[in-house]
């Protein structure tokens, strides 16, 4: 099988599918790989790492004309047009995205969305969103901490005493455990929220404080409980409360992180303008869910912003801010996914019966096969 890695094209997008480790790889098992020129370049993978292991360096219609092409992002209409129909696509393709999925199946595409995947032991190794989260939980904190105008942990000098950042993490997904986690290195003192009950054991065990919001109902509960691991949106009754205790922990707090998301739906606004204005002057809101609307009323898309004193940081796709690292682990859970599409014998097999493999097929035979 023709295997193409073509270079992201999408603005602000660093990482590359395959690295020259999982190429190897492929080669290995019998396959032909073609890079195209240059892919790697922004994630320390450059032309002369894949030739070294055996692949070939091409252009995009060499890449996309491939027989299965590995992507971070979802393909452009202009990428869509250089592959040819029956073609099998593997990346991050937007699940919920219903035109950008139909474009596929109407192009002839087999395509695999990986952030599709269960939540479940053993998909673990191929969960391109909790790699990728765990890296962009850690690059929040360094990113907010370099915006904040003074510094992560205590100080004790002859001059005084620097008291140490009071961080709010708000989400407690694989970014916000991160981002608690690095704040706790850093030095900061650490609170944390979320709308599942389950995750406040996992806060604490990091030595940050929960942000307990309490159940008035069964109905809160049982909803909060989440689906797969992602939450479920709230009733309005306990989103007013937890605003309201988030309002008061914000008032003390110097560094807000925001990570909030539930799958195909808009972000939820956690944080209010009325709540920033509050805040202590030179504190620091970093919105995680800014590409998805944004956690924060009046966070910026691509724009660090400072209203009412505080700094708000917009930038989204952190984990393509830590291209090396953010590659290498994905491209491990793309060759970890090819293992269940790919037989031995180098040919495609779709294994409907697969849990896995049926979650993460979106196009197929030139028809949606999930709906988003």
């Amino acid at each position: 099988m023709r295997i193409g890695i073509p270079l992201e094209s999408r603005v602000g997008e660093t990482r590359i599918a395959a690295t020259a480790e999982t190429v190897k790889k492929y080669i290995a098992a019998g396959h032909e790989v073609i890079v195209q020129a240059g892919a790697g370049d922004r994630a320390a993978q450059p032309d002369a790492a894949f030739t070294a292991v055996g692949a070939r360096i091409g252009t995009a219609a060499d890449a996309f004309g491939a027989d299965l092409v590995l992507k971070v992002r979802s393909p452009s209409p202009e990428e869509i047009a250089l592959m040819k129909p029956g073609t099998a696509l593997v990346g991050m393709l937007e699940p919920f995205n219903a035109d950008g999925i139909a474009a596929l199946a109407a192009a002839g595409i087999t395509a695999f969305a990986l952030e599709a995947a269960p939540r479940t032991t053993r998909a673990q190794s191929l969960d391109v969103l909790s790699s990728q989260a765990n890296i962009a939980g850690y690059k929040a904190v360094l990113l907010a901490a370099g915006v904040y105008g003074r510094m992560m942990p205590m100080f004790m000098t002859a001059a005084g005493t620097v008291k140490a950042a009071r961080v709010l993490v708000l989400g407690a997904g694989v970014a916000g455990l991160q981002a608690i986690a690095t704040a706790k290195r850093l030095g900061a003192v650490v609170e944390a929220s979320d709308v599942r009950p389950a995750v406040k054991e996992q806060i604490e065990s990091l030595g940050a404080k929960f942000v307990d919001v309490p159940y008035e109902t069964d109905e809160e509960r049982e909803i909060a409980q989440g689906v797969g691991g992602y939450a479920r949106p709230m009733p309005a009754s306990w989103m007013t409360r937890q605003a309201a205790a988030v309002a008061e922990r914000l008032k003390a707090s110097d560094i807000a992180i925001t990570t909030a998301l539930i799958p195909g739906r808009k972000a939820p606004t956690l944080i209010t303008e009325s709540m920033v204005q509050a805040m202590r002057p030179g504190s620091v809101v970093l919105d995680m869910a800014v590409e998805q609307g944004g956690n924060c009323e009046i966070s910026e898309l691509n724009q660090v912003v400072v209203k009412h004193g505080v700094s708000i940081v917009g930038i989204p796709n952190l984990a393509a801010t830590v291209p090396a690292d953010a590659s290498s682990l994905y491209a491990r859970n793309v060759a970890d996914f090819l293992k269940l599409v790919i037989t031995k014998e180098g040919t495609l097999h779709i294994n409907r019966e697969d849990d896995i493999v049926a979650a993460c097929l979106v196009a197929a035979d030139g028809q949606v096969q999930r709906k988003g």
